[in-house]
């Protein structure tokens, strides 16, 4: 019973994205030959890149703080 439940998140995940992919290709095509300047894509690369740090610090600081016990200490007091 587990294992039908977690392919049935799965597949639930899987079409979801792949909704999501074809909204997002249909409303892409809808733009057009937008063009985007300079600045824009500079502030473009700029979020991507701060975003995908700010995500791997997160990350590494719940790592951290896993393994060092911290959590396990909040959950005794």
């Amino acid at each position: 019973m587990r294992v039908a439940l977690n392919w049935l998140a799965i597949a639930i995940a899987v079409a979801a994205v792949a909704t999501i992919a074809v909204i997002a290709g249909v409303f892409w095509e809808e733009l057009g030959a937008a063009q985007i300047s300079a600045a824009g894509w500079l502030a473009l690369c700029l979020g991507v890149v701060l975003t995908l740090a700010l995500g791997c610090g997160l990350m590494a600081l719940v790592f951290i703080s896993s393994r060092r016990g911290y959590d396990d200490r909040v959950n005794r007091e």
